[in-house]
């Protein structure tokens, strides 16, 4: 590298995500252990712009494993987008003596620091944190376990009163522009349908999952719709079900932010221990514009630009499970 790292920058951007904390806390702690100061961007990439700047000890990152959010808050950031915002953001690296940077988050949160990376050669991290685990070249990302139990906690409630009412619910859930929560969230709640946009066949899932379901003399049914799968989203699939099967009574429930919510499971507390961990170890390396990811549990450094620009794909046999499942 080109001189020696002595003070990294840390900052969570976009949307909020369980472990985040546990991530915080890893960095902080094995830069610490390296000998390498830590200082804390507060509000994502608005903080770097403004200079909302803290150094941390390891007393700062003590307690906080188990708690959800970010203590260094996050925030959007239009002004980051532009080269003037970006020339700012710098200058505040410069004036700080940050010699790099380490951000969690997710696709804008890595898009933008590639483009930090490439105008002012920064040395840069990138560790996924993100419920909606879309991010390619790696398998799971921070939050997107507790988001999937936080969802199949509140299917199980629903079909209670489902059952007991007759009632179809539809279920809006998360995920950006990827189905990987609603599907995953379908199987392990036994929902009957997982509407999402890598299958664009809403009017047969929704026979499978009614009208077969009827035949079968099911009462009630669940189906899960990822919030952009089709226009309208869940209210609209309501609709094309009251028109169909109007012998249903059918409800909508928006799950919204709670799915961001909630202490971290096991499965992200320890996620994101470990890729925190080997942030600073990927740094010590001489490693730049990566992201640190999991594959086949090995932990895989990743271009960012391949992390951001390719599509992570559903597995086929994830999609077949659940309509052998449901039927």
């Amino acid at each position: 590298m080109e001189y020696q790292i002595k003070t990294i920058g840390v900052l969570t951007s976009g949307g909020d995500a369980p472990g985040m904390n546990a991530a915080l806390r890893a960095i902080t702690r094995g830069a610490i252990y390296n000998g390498i100061k830590v200082k804390a961007i507060f509000r994502g990439y608005k903080g770097l712009i403004d200079g909302d700047i803290q150094e941390f000890t390891t007393q700062d990152v003590s307690g906080i494993i188990q708690r959800g959010g970010t203590i260094i808050r996050s925030a959007r950031c239009d002004e980051f987008r532009t080269p003037e915002g970006r020339k700012q953001a710098y200058d505040t690296l410069v004036k700080e003596q940050i010699d790099a940077l380490i951000v969690i988050g997710g696709d804008g949160t890595f898009t933008g620091a590639r483009m930090l990376a490439q105008e002012y050669n920064v040395p840069v991290i990138g560790v996924p944190g993100t419920i909606d685990n879309d991010l390619w070249g790696t398998d799971y990302t921070i939050g997107y376990d507790t988001a999937l139990n936080t969802i199949m906690d509140c299917v199980d409630k629903l079909r209670d009163t489902g059952t007991s009412h007759e009632r179809v619910f539809v279920v809006e859930v998360m995920g950006r522009d990827a189905g990987f929560l609603t599907l995953n969230a379908t199987i392990a709640a036994g929902a009957e349908a997982a509407i999402i946009p890598e299958r664009a066949t809403v009017e047969e899932q929704i026979e499978e999952a009614i009208g077969q379901g009827r035949r079968k003399h099911k009462n009630s049914a669940i189906l899960l719709v990822q919030e952009h799968a089709i226009p309208g989203g869940a209210q609209a699939v309501a609709k094309m079900i009251e028109q169909r099967h109007p012998e249903y009574g059918t409800r909508v429930t928006i799950l919204g932010h709670l799915q961001r919510g909630g202490s971290p499971t096991a499965f992200d507390r320890i996620l994101a221990s470990q890729l925190g961990g080997y942030a600073i170890k990927a740094l010590l390396e001489e490693q730049r514009s990566i992201m640190v990811g999991i594959r086949d549990n090995e932990i895989v450094y990743v271009p960012l630009s391949q992390a951001i620009q390719q599509k992570k794909d559903i597995p086929s046999d994830r999609w077949n499970a659940l309509h052998m499942l449901s039927i």
